[in-house]
Parts: structure tokens; sequence; C-alpha cells
């Protein structure tokens, strides 16, 4: 079998994964999510998003000034994959409010973080602000932009769980 026709093969395996905003927003929780010692399928993370996509984490450096990193899916692997991997975790969708006009569409998606699915309280709960696109056939992901919840900046009412 070519390597052409095996990257088609995954390709087609995951397109269900794609189909709908709610798919690829469950699936990019689930992909990162894993116990401790449970490989994730990096390859179907990948897929999720366009191929010039951006993750951006935001937050304060050790200087305390506040700031935001550009990485691909690629540096994201490369710095948290085995993290996860090594500590167990599982990040859950709290609340979720979107904004659409034509094929794109701006999701603002809280979330908690736990070591285990055991766990009543969060480690770290954020939001991600997830920009997409629907080209007519799939979702890809265009953009995860990140921030953690700290004292000085809780997360506000209106993006908590109304359960």
């Amino acid at each position: 079998m070519s390597l052409t026709v095996k990257a088609q093969d995954s390709r087609d395996q995951y397109l269900s994964k794609v189909q709908t905003l709610d798919s690829t927003i469950e699936t990019l929780y689930g992909v990162i999510s894993g116990k401790k010692g449970e490989e994730r399928n990096w390859e179907l993370f990948k897929y999720l998003f366009h191929p010039d996509a951006k993750l951006i984490p935001t937050g304060k450096n050790q200087a305390g000034a506040i700031g935001a990193t550009f990485i691909t899916p690629e540096d994201y692997i490369a710095r948290a994959g085995k993290m996860l991997v090594d500590i167990g975790f599982f990040e859950k969708e709290s609340h979720r409010s979107v904004d659409t006009f034509g094929n794109i569409t701006q999701v603002f998606s809280t979330y908690n973080s736990y070591n285990n699915e055991s766990m009543d309280k969060p480690f770290m709960r954020g939001i991600n602000s997830i920009q997409l696109l629907n080209d007519g056939n799939r979702w890809w992901i265009i953009n995860i932009y990140w921030m953690q919840e700290s004292p000085e900046n809780p997360i506000p009412k209106k993006y908590l769980s109304k359960n």
C-alpha cells in the first residue's frame, strides 16, 4: 500500500469526527484527555487543525508580563504530549457559547482540567477561544486561543455551567 493511499485511509477514518461543530469540539477535548500512561492519538489531533492553525496560550510569564505564545499543533505535541501521558489529564467542557457568520464560527468554551476522571474538583479552569471554518466538507480548527482562570481573572458567571 502506498503512503498516499494510507494517508487517504486515515483521512477517511477521521472525517466523521469533523462533520459537525459538536463532533469537532468533542473530538478536540477527547483526544487530549486520557489516563496516566495512555498514549494520545496525535494523528487525529493534527487532523482537526487547518494546516496553518495556531494554538495560542496566554498568561503571565515569570517576570509577570502578560503575553501570548504562538505554536503549531506539532509544537503543542512536542511541548505537552509527554506531560499529558505522564500525569494523566482530562479536559472537559463545562459551558459553550457560539457565534457564527457564514462559514466562520467563534466558540468560547469553558474547560475544567482533571488528572483523573474520579476527581470532583478541577485543578485548573479556563476558557478556550476556538475559531473554526466550515469549508462545506468539514470543520477545521483555525486557532485555539486560551487563558487559565486566576484569582485576578476569575471566569465570568456567564461562561460558567448552568447546572
